[in-house]
């Protein structure tokens, strides 16, 4: 089993919680919809202006997994969002 574990560093437009709130929960709506991916905002979280997104798939084949990670990074960087995809790291981890 391998599990691929993303890190979003993303710089918003925000001016406050509540508009950087709205944008965060969009994103991460939309990426457990397309990908069934597990996601959460995990850094950055009191910061309007920045935020951190984990997500994370687990696979049986470490190919998939590490595919399924870097199609979730390009899917959020060609999105038109409020935000600037800043930096993207991945992880994967054999079990």
């Amino acid at each position: 089993m391998t599990v691929a574990v993303l890190r979003l560093h993303l710089r918003l437009p925000s001016r406050t919680l509540k508009e950087k709130r709205a944008i965060v929960k969009s994103v991460i709506e939309r990426l457990r919809q397309r990908f069934n991916a597990s996601v959460a905002e995990i850094g950055e979280l009191d910061t309007v202006s920045a935020t951190v997104i984990g997500a994370t798939v687990v696979s049986n084949s470490s190919r998939h997994a590490d595919a399924q990670a870097r199609a979730i990074a390009a899917a959020v960087e060609a999105w038109r969002l409020d935000a600037e995809l800043v930096d993207v790291e991945i992880e994967l981890i054999a079990v």
